[in-house]
């Protein structure tokens, strides 16, 4: 899996001096409609919300705006990502033809339109518009569930296993918040998709990283190996997965905190062996790097929070979805997009500023409100940041993601 991983960024060679194609192909490969989808509904979550903090009015919909905000986050910007991942990465995995054209259309008419069944002033009813929402993910599963049987490697059944726990999460939020069980479980739902994204990071990241690194390294004239570690690679994957069971079962307690901890310092000793400073000429594998690093950054945060009750530390979750999840889910989407599409794997300096303000953004969002002391203020200064970043990011990748290869090459 580790060598099929590397395929996923790895570019198909220089397209120097060719003329880019003008076609309009967003359904040629997987990765183009969802990855394009990623971007515009993390800009648009963000740039709403912030509208109404500003105090411009925006309507409640099937959701109360707080809850939209935080669940399309999640479920619609992370949801868009992870599905445009697993339709590139599963096709390399298994040695399979991708999907595109029709199935694929059909795939993003459907979570796209649980994205507009949920839009602050829908009329649909929450039970209604979760029914719909609830749809998009089991679909792309089953959509690669033969592929994945064909292939008879068990392994590779790890990542859709996570996203069907981030599914199930989704499930927890939105069947609570349209009452088709007593109990309210959006929390518990939060927690259980943030967490499985999380995870989905600790696992892919851990192949791809030191892989990338290694590569690059090689190119340079201070080649490096990772450092051996045993026994913390796997030790922190399961950490993370820990910190998923223990969130299911003792949400926001003290032993929720001490599991935090030790995947802290599972994870960033994982990092420590990678090389990363050594990148630092190459924005394409050092912001890798930094989005990894936001994971022992989010959970230790988390632990501060969960043992001693620090007001600082009190947003840790959003250091982990606007942090660790955001800011690799863009390092993995600028890098496979380039490489999927005939170009050389160099990051424009438009991206490397989309890097720079996501990482800004959240921290701003993490830390400055309990710090300065002025929330809102803090708040519009993270919510201005990350719009700023995915403008950016739709400016240089929607002619990449939306036209034809300029090699002229399927997909």
């Amino acid at each position: 899996m580790s060598a099929a991983s590397n395929r996923l960024g790895r570019g198909a060679g220089s397209v120097t001096g060719r003329h880019p194609a003008s076609r309009f192909a967003p359904l040629a490969q997987g990765f183009r409609p969802f990855f394009m989808l990623a971007g515009l509904w993390a800009l648009l979550g963000v740039a709403l919300w912030s509208c109404a903090l500003a105090g411009v009015p925006v309507p409640d919909g099937p959701l109360p705006l707080v809850r939209w905000h935080g669940h399309e986050m999640l479920t619609g910007f992370v949801g868009a990502a992870m599905v445009g991942f697993l339709l590139t990465a599963v096709p390399n995995w298994t040695g399979r033809r991708g999907h595109a054209g029709a199935p694929l259309a059909l795939l993003l008419m459907v979570v796209l339109a649980g994205r507009l069944a949920l839009l602050p002033g829908s009329p649909l009813s929450t039970g209604v518009a979760a029914a719909i929402a609830l749809a998009g993910l089991p679909m792309l599963l089953l959509l690669l569930l033969p592929s994945l049987v064909k292939a008879g490697q068990p392994r590779l059944f790890g990542p859709p296993l996570i996203v069907l726990l981030f599914w199930g999460g989704d499930l927890l939020m939105l069947g609570g918040a349209a009452g088709w069980w007593a109990a309210d479980t959006w929390r518990l739902g939060q927690l259980l998709a943030a967490n499985a994204a999380l995870a989905l990071v600790g696992l892919i990241g851990g192949r791809i990283i030191p892989s990338f690194t290694l590569n690059a390294l090689r190119k340079t004239s201070r080649p490096a190996e990772p450092k051996p570690l045993p026994g913390v690679d796997r030790a922190a994957v399961l950490s993370l997965l820990g910190v998923l069971l223990t969130d299911l079962v003792l949400p926001d307690s003290v032993v929720a905190g001490a599991v935090a901890a030790l995947a802290a310092v599972l994870v960033g000793l994982r990092l420590s062996r990678w090389h990363g400073l050594r990148t630092l000429r190459q924005p394409i594998v050092w912001v890798l790097h930094l989005a990894y690093a936001f994971v022992p950054l989010s959970l230790a945060t988390k632990a501060v929070f969960l043992l001693s009750g620090a007001p600082w530390a009190m947003n840790w979750l959003h250091l982990q979805g606007a942090g660790a999840l955001a800011l690799m889910i863009v390092a993995v989407m600028t890098r496979a997009a380039l490489g999927h599409t005939g170009r050389d794997l160099v990051a424009a300096p438009a991206t490397v500023a989309a890097y720079v303000l996501i990482a800004l953004a959240a921290l701003m969002r993490g830390f400055g409100p309990p710090l300065t002391g002025e929330a809102l203020a803090s708040l519009m200064v993270a919510g201005a940041l990350w719009v700023a970043a995915f403008v950016l990011y739709l400016v240089v990748y929607a002619p990449v993601l939306l036209l034809a290869r300029p090699d002229g090459k399927p997909g």
